[in-house]
C-alpha cells in the first residue's frame, strides 16, 4: 500500500458526505506496516485516541478523525447518524488519505461502523480491533429504551446510562467524556441510539475474513448485548477494572494489546 502519499496532508478539515470532517493527521514519514485509522464512539472525538496515536506514530502511519457532528467536525441539519451513513464518513476519509488499505480501530459506536465499512470494502481492511463495541440489540428492549428517552425521562435515562459507562473512570476520562457528550443535541442522541439499536453487526462480522479481535471492560459481561458475548469465535481480551473507555483509562495497558495485535497482522501480511 501507498503510505507516502500523505506526507504533505497536516491535521484539518475536509469535505464530508453531511458536512466538514476534522482529521487528526501527523506525517512521521513512517511508512512501514499497515496504516492505522481509529474511530471514537458516541459524544467522542479524536482526542479520545490522543494517547494511542502519540504511541503508534513512532512506529506506522495512524490517524483519527471526529464523525460528523462530533468534535470539530460538522453535520448539516437534516444529517443521517445511523450506522450506514456513517460509513459514509470513513470512505470520504479514506478517499482524502488515499490509503489502499487500512487497520480499523473503533471503540463502541466506532466499532459498529468499522464492521460496516469493512463488510462494504472487505479489500481495503487488513484488520479490526473491536473495542467496547455492541452486538445485536434486543428489539423488545431497545423499543423500550426508546420510548423512555422520547418521553420526559430522557435527562434521567441518559444520566444512568452515562454514569454506569463511566463506572472505574478516571476523572480525566470522565470530564473528557462528558464534555463531548454535553454537546451532542437531543435530536442527535436519539438518531445515534436508534440507529445502534438498528444495527446488527453480527451477519457483517462473519463474513469478514481478515484478522479480527475485541477488546471488553469488565463491565460488558452483565451486557448481553454485548459483542464480545455474542461473537464467541472472535478472539478477544478483557481489561479490567476501567470504564467504557478502556484506551483512556488504562492507555498502557491498551497499547500492549494494540501493539500485540498489530503485530500479528504484520506477521500474517510477511507471510502472504
Amino acid at each position: 500500500m501507498d503510505t507516502a502519499n500523505t506526507a504533505n496532508l497536516k491535521s484539518g478539515r475536509i469535505d464530508g458526505p453531511a458536512g466538514a470532517l476534522y482529521i487528526n493527521l501527523e506525517n512521521n514519514n513512517v511508512t512501514e506496516g499497515t496504516p492505522v485509522l481509529f474511530l471514537h464512539s458516541f459524544g467522542g472525538s479524536s482526542e479520545h485516541w490522543k494517547l494511542q496515536l502519540d504511541h503508534i506514530r513512532t512506529k506506522r502511519q495512524a490517524a483519527a478523525f471526529d464523525f460528523r457532528g462530533h468534535g470539530r467536525s460538522d453535520a448539516s441539519a437534516n444529517a443521517n447518524f445511523h450506522v450506514e451513513a456513517l460509513v459514509k464518513d470513513i470512505e470520504a476519509v479514506m478517499d482524502e488519505l488515499g490509503w489502499e488499505e487500512v487497520i480499523l480501530v473503533g471503540h463502541s459506536m466506532g466499532g459498529a461502523t468499522a464492521i460496516a465499512y469493512a463488510d462494504a470494502h472487505p479489500t481495503k481492511v487488513a484488520a479490526l480491533l473491536m473495542v467496547g463495541t455492541p452486538g445485536k440489540s434486543d428489539p423488545e428492549q431497545s423499543k423500550q429504551v426508546m420510548a423512555s428517552l422520547e418521553s420526559e425521562q430522557y435527562q434521567m435515562v441518559m444520566d444512568d446510562y452515562m454514569k454506569k459507562l463511566l463506572t472505574n473512570a478516571r476523572p480525566p476520562t470522565d470530564e473528557l467524556v462528558m464534555q463531548g457528550v454535553q454537546e451532542l443535541s437531543k435530536p442527535v442522541w436519539l438518531q445515534i441510539i436508534r440507529g445502534q439499536f438498528a444495527y446488527d453487526p453480527l451477519p457483517a462480522l462473519a463474513r469478514y475474513t481478515g484478522l479480527k479481535m475485541i477488546i471488553y471492560s469488565s463491565g460488558e459481561n452483565k451486557q448481553p448485548n454485548a459483542l464480545y458475548n455474542q461473537a464467541k469465535e472472535v478472539p478477544s481480551i478483557l481489561i479490567d477494572e476501567t470504564s467504557h473507555w478502556m484506551q483512556l483509562d488504562k492507555p498502557d495497558e491498551f497499547n500492549i494489546v494494540m501493539d500485540n495485535f498489530l503485530a500479528t497482522i504484520d506477521d500474517h501480511t510477511a507471510q502472504a
